[in-house]
């Protein structure tokens, strides 16, 4: 489930990084290129006061595991998220 949200996202931020190139060269997309999809943004609302519960009750693990869930991000990006909002 998260290894298909990430490689997702790798090939979404490669996509992204070859139409930067393409442009910089003057090469033009051919008309049959897909537009790229979104990338999951930071969650709001229930998920994160989900996340901050788990925060208090000491669960960090816990939190982390559910930040990823809600975003889609790899582990680092998680637990580094979840220090961000509760640094203790």
């Amino acid at each position: 489930m998260f290894a298909n949200r990430r490689l997702e996202r790798e090939v979404d931020a490669l996509h992204a990084k070859l139409d930067l190139i393409m442009r910089h060269l003057g090469i033009e997309a051919p008309a049959s290129a897909a537009p790229p999809r979104a990338v999951p943004s930071i969650p709001h609302g229930d998920g994160m006061a989900e996340v901050d519960a788990l925060l208090a009750q000491g669960k960090k693990i816990h939190a982390i595991k559910r930040y990823r869930e809600l975003t889609g991000c790899g582990l680092k990006e998680a637990k580094d998220a979840v220090e961000r909002r509760y640094p203790y």
